[in-house]
């Protein structure tokens, strides 16, 4: 299972960085500027930074993982970007 969703702003580097970062204390994490990847215990989140959007995908063999994966990815983006009001994710199948 897999869903997704766009995050408009001009920082998408910026946070998937502090968000792999954050994450590479605890579970397997790696990054460059513009790719991502967080593998959690219940899912999987790619990020891919584009100049005007952060894309996020999280992928899990659960809907209760797809779930917690969303939760967690986007509780920690609202607060690593509490500079800017970022909309709410409006996640898709993927």
């Amino acid at each position: 299972m897999k869903t997704a969703t766009r995050i408009p702003t001009a920082h998408a580097s910026r946070y998937l960085q502090q968000l792999c970062k954050h994450f590479a204390h605890k579970i397997e994490a790696e990054h460059t500027a513009e790719a991502g990847e967080c593998r959690f215990p219940h899912s999987t989140a790619s990020f891919r930074a584009e100049s005007d959007a952060l894309d996020i995908v999280i992928s899990s063999d659960s809907r209760d993982g797809l779930e917690s994966g969303k939760d967690v990815v986007w509780s920690h983006l609202r607060r690593f970007a509490f500079r800017e009001e970022l909309p709410e994710p409006r996640w898709q199948a993927a």
